[in-house]
């Protein structure tokens, strides 16, 4: 199997969120094609696996893209290899995962290797990994697939853009709305009013001032963003009521409940949770597949520097698991028009995933 033919191929193919049922179709039918992997589906999630033992390594990512915007210097879904990279949205998020994770796949089984005895590698491509909760493949898998038609995963390797160095930790996202209280009254007494308005700057900027104490080693401390306010019902009106949105990034080193307690001790404001499922992940360096991934990225010569990611990914369906997030391309192209991945990254995730899958079941089984 070619991993550029492959990737290009998968990017050809429009796969938009609540969309991805003709790139699922495609990727099964390129699995069944290969002797000795057992091949499933769910919905829009398709994954296959090789060996038969309950020591589950899963690589997984996930199909679906973010729409097409303005100034693609290429159209969107025609792959276009220009200067060493191949262009077109989902070009590096996160088709060259998945194309990577699913030659190294084909190449372990067309080579007659298997896992020892005991062992499992099972990769997953799922849907709607880029609309949060809604949909979301992997939680889907976990609910219905691991533990019934699989044995739920004792590691594994998130594809994400990382420049296929190994991130050990991401941030969470909770997200907060608050609101701001005052008293009405006419613009012209407004001394006899309270504006919300006001109470709402101060806090605003007391959430710039936010520091909180506790950082983690690879992340840093949590960061406080309000990104959305809203308040006036006229223009002659003393404001009784706005409202605006905090966006919080966590870590490991502080739960949500937390942090949320943090930020209602330093506001006037009314704090309350619209969202807190998105939990940071982070994995112990000691850990038999981030030892794996370490050592392979180590011997192939490449940067094996554990670092944080401040972007959420799959991984939180996976908390329980440990997990190190790792692909081909640059994150800060993902959703841009610039979308690129380069062709040598690309090929060498193959080598990458494989060598990874062969020592973290070579450390198992001793």
């Amino acid at each position: 199997m070619n991993v550029l033919d492959l990737h290009a191929d998968l990017v050809r193919i429009p796969s938009l969120s609540f969309k991805e049922k003709a790139a699922a179709d495609y990727v099964e039918m390129t699995l069944r094609q290969v002797d000795g992997l057992d091949v499933g589906r769910l919905d829009e999630n398709v994954w296959a696996s090789l060996g038969d033992g309950d020591e589950v390594l899963l690589l997984c990512s996930h199909l679906d893209v973010v729409p097409p915007s303005e100034g693609h210097p290429y159209p969107p879904f025609s792959p276009t290899r220009v200067d060493g990279a191949v262009y077109g949205r989902g070009a590096v998020d996160a088709k060259a995962s998945g194309a990577a994770m699913l030659t190294a796949l084909v190449e372990l089984a067309e080579s007659g290797w298997r896992p020892p005895s005991g062992g499992r590698l099972v990769v997953a491509l799922t849907e709607c990994e880029e609309t949060g909760a809604e949909n979301n493949g992997m939680e889907k898998m976990r609910a219905r697939v691991f533990g019934d038609a699989l044995p739920e995963p004792t590691a594994a390797l998130v594809g994400e853009p990382t420049e296929l160095r190994p991130c050990l930790a991401q941030k969470g996202l909770l997200i907060l709305n608050a609101t701001a209280h005052g008293e009405t009254a006419h613009a012209a007494r407004a001394h006899l009013g309270k504006n919300a308005l006001t109470v709402a700057a101060r806090d605003l900027l007391a959430v710039d001032a936010l520091d909180y104490d506790t950082a983690d080693p690879l992340l840093g401390k949590p960061t406080f963003t309000a990104t959305l306010i809203e308040g006036g019902t006229a223009k002659n009106v003393v404001p009784d009521r706005c409202r605006f949105t905090l966006d919080v990034r966590s870590t490991p080193a502080a739960t949500h409940a937390e942090l949320t307690s943090f930020i209602r001790g330093a506001l006037e404001s009314r704090v309350e949770v619209y969202s807190d499922r998105l939990i940071p992940c982070s994995t112990p360096a000691d850990a038999p597949i981030a030892r794996a991934t370490v050592a392979a990225l180590a011997g192939l010569g490449l940067d094996a520097e554990p670092f944080g990611s401040p972007t959420a990914s799959d991984w939180i369906h996976l908390s329980d698991v440990p997990a190190v997030k790792i692909g081909p391309g640059r994150s800060e192209l993902s959703h841009t028009p610039d979308e690129h991945v380069e062709i040598d990254q690309l090929e060498r995730a193959v080598e990458v995933y494989a060598d990874i899958t062969r020592r973290y079941f070579t450390s198992a089984e001793s």
